[in-house]
């Protein structure tokens, strides 16, 4: 099996990816990941949905809302940031905006003068401060190869945890599994209308595990759902709440991604 994630080689991306596929490729970014699956190009893309200090990667959300995919997959790794540099002395932290967000703390409490640097990814920070020694970086530990790890672990919570989808060609779109993941655009405004999505689910007794919205971009005040639970669409209760909610959207569209099933994916230290 052949996917495309997040790169360069190194990136927590890449270390899901190769949970599902022995030949990994990769791209700058989410949209062209996903842009690549409904090309054709590659069977399986691999893409982070949502970490558990950060929330939700919205670049991920509007990618899905734009692109006609299947979600066959849910990966869940832990995520263990280290500061990598060539030297105990930096000008710039490099690294992706969310790794930075998650180590907030830290830095502010170790090194609040230094700037801060948002990269594609984790492991392009790395190549920054394998080329510049006015550079450290924020990746996984494993990442050290001609860095010193000064400082490991260095998150805020020992739990943070990212999810990650994998997204595949719209035909191959499931219905068994134990989570089920919608984007909805109800093309409508009016007061009640979240109460109105919400309903079918808690009538049912399913989970909703997210909800969040981001704006359309057809109009300001104008929203899309994604919406994610804890039923098959197998099983009659999840059929009838999504009907429901396509009926609520006559307006818009309703983009069922499938159900799937999660995989929790630990790495050992090299």
């Amino acid at each position: 099996m052949q996917a495309v994630t997040l790169g360069p080689a190194g990136t927590y991306s890449h270390r899901a990816a190769s949970a599902v596929a022995d030949d990994v490729e990769f791209r700058e970014s989410v949209t062209a990941i996903v842009e690549a699956v409904v090309d054709g190009e590659y069977p399986r893309g691999v893409v982070p949905i949502e970490n558990s200090i950060e929330g939700s990667v919205t670049g991920t959300l509007d990618a899905l809302a734009e692109n006609d995919v299947a979600v066959v997959r849910e990966l869940v790794t832990p995520i263990r940031h280290a500061l990598l540099a060539r030297g105990e002395e930096f000008e710039t932290v490099a690294s992706h905006a969310q790794a930075l967000a998650q180590c907030r703390t830290y830095l502010e409490t170790e090194y609040p003068d230094v700037k801060r640097e948002a990269v594609a990814s984790t492991a392009r920070g790395v190549e920054r401060a394998r080329d510049d020694p006015s550079v450290a970086a924020i990746a996984h530990p494993d990442n050290a190869e001609e860095l010193t790890v000064l400082a490991e672990d260095i998150q805020e919570r020992t739990s943070n945890a990212t999810r990650f989808f994998v997204v595949a060609p719209a035909n191959e779109r499931a219905l068994a599994g134990g989570k089920t993941s919608l984007v909805v655009y109800p093309g409508a405004n009016y007061p009640g209308l979240l109460l109105a999505l919400l309903e079918p689910f808690a009538e049912r007794d399913i989970n909703l595990t997210r909800v969040e919205s981001r704006p359309s971009g057809e109009r300001l005040g104008d929203y899309v759902f994604h919406l994610d639970f804890e039923a098959g669409l197998y099983e009659d209760r999840a059929e009838q709440a999504v009907a429901e909610i396509e009926a609520l959207a006559d307006k818009g569209w309703v983009r069922r991604l499938g159900s799937y099933d999660t995989e929790h994916v630990l790495f050992e230290s090299a």
